[in-house]
């Protein structure tokens, strides 16, 4: 699936910066240019019986809970996801986990939950456009509104993190 023509389809402006590729948070700190938005972390967890999937967003510097994470996503016990259930229901490889691949989940398999502090402070967001070699500015305005046609709201959770 082609995000750039998605993108255009739903007149979605965005900021581009090509880089090496980045598969840590560290990594896009260090090889990517500034770009305006909020640089996040992306993990793709499931339920304990692999039958609930979570896209969870929050802020790249902060880390996850994930005992109390379950909790707070009201089931038993998270994990990260393997690698072939991310191809599976989002259609990206390790490294290129982001929020716009959720156009990829056409049955709505995976939960979008982004840090509700993080969302109400942000006025755009940093993504990759499903290959970890480029990185894309997005306003909140338009996640919303890719979001949304994808069939995907948003659950602002307050996620607990260490700092």
């Amino acid at each position: 699936m082609d995000i750039y023509q998605i993108l255009a389809e739903h007149q979605i402006k965005y900021q581009r910066c090509d880089h090496p590729p980045v598969f840590t948070v560290e990594e896009a700190r260090r090889l990517t240019p500034s770009l305006p938005g909020a640089k996040t972390k992306n993990l793709f967890i499931c339920d304990d019986k692999g039958k609930k999937h979570f896209l969870v967003v929050l802020e790249a510097a902060k880390r996850i809970q994930l005992k109390k994470l379950a909790r707070v996503l009201n089931v038993k016990k998270v994990r990260l996801a393997s690698p072939a259930r991310l191809e599976r229901f989002l259609g990206v490889t390790p490294g290129a986990v982001s929020l716009l691949a959720v156009v990829n989940d056409h049955n709505q398999s995976v939960e979008v939950v982004m840090d509700a502090d993080l969302w109400r402070r942000s006025d755009a967001f940093l993504c990759h456009p499903l290959v970890n070699t480029s990185t894309l500015s997005i306003s909140r305005r338009n996640i919303e509104r890719l979001l949304r046609h994808t069939g995907h709201p948003v659950r602002l959770l307050d996620l607990p993190t260490q700092d």
